[in-house]
């Protein structure tokens, strides 16, 4: 039980931190807020994230991208240019190290506005503190697993973050439905998207990028919505107007 709610809040956290701070905020600018809030996402990002931290200003950069180039040759991560899933997330991890390296030519208005605090990432993506987390969740399973096959999940901690992007990279350019007609293959993978907090809504968000809630239709839910109001009501963020 101990390492179904382990699973279960990593999951959830780590989706929770993509979706609204690196996506919603980094990517997008849906909200501002104070660089002490700023701060305090980097780290909590680190936390939720472990091992599989993702630079926000290089993940910002590249979400970017893949808008302005979506399905094109151009797109870090479209299904249409690689055989497999994993070769996806091969090329797309190599376009992200440069993003991070800085030895990518970078459009100016790709990097307009994204946060950016060197020292703190060049600390949580180091490969120290990757490596800490690693070790983190072996001895937490050493310690709670009461069965080997639960050791199988390790490999999805580690990789956590990446694991929920190509989700929504591959299937949600694969498989679901669509409320709009547009020039790419993005699709809805649920209308309720409890699963990917919001992320699954995909064709929603292309219609409209600038837009904090993903859900569109009466019957469509974004689970991360309710928590930006919430945040933008008790004054941590303040929502842009779509």
């Amino acid at each position: 039980m101990i390492i179904l709610i382990f699973f279960i809040l990593h999951w959830y956290l780590s989706l929770f931190v993509q979706t609204f701070f690196l996506h919603r905020y980094a990517a997008h600018s849906m909200f501002t807020m104070s660089k002490t809030s700023e701060r305090f996402f980097y780290i909590f990002t680190f936390i939720c994230q472990g091992s599989s931290y993702l630079s926000p200003r290089a993940y910002g950069i590249l979400h970017r991208m893949h808008h302005a180039h979506v399905d094109t040759d151009q797109d870090p991560h479209s299904p249409k240019y690689d055989k497999n899933i994993m070769a996806m997330m091969m090329r797309t991890y190599h376009i992200f190290r440069g993003i991070f390296k800085k030895n990518t030519d970078i459009e100016p208005k790709f990097e307009k506005g994204v946060p950016d605090w060197v020292a703190f990432d060049k600390i949580a993506s180091s490969a120290g503190a990757r490596v800490f987390w690693i070790v983190f969740y072996i001895a937490f399973y050493y310690f709670f697993a009461t069965h080997w096959l639960m050791y199988l999940l390790i490999p999805i901690h580690i990789g956590m973050g990446p694991i929920h992007g190509v989700i929504i990279n591959w299937f949600a350019h694969k498989v679901g439905y669509s409320n709009f007609e547009m020039e790419n293959t993005s699709t809805n993978l649920m209308a309720w998207d409890i699963f990917m907090m919001g992320e699954g809504l995909h064709n929603n968000h292309h219609r409209n990028a600038s837009k904090a809630n993903f859900g569109y239709k009466k019957y469509e839910f974004d689970p991360t919505y309710p928590i930006i109001l919430l945040l933008n009501k008790l004054n941590i963020i303040q929502l842009r107007k779509s």
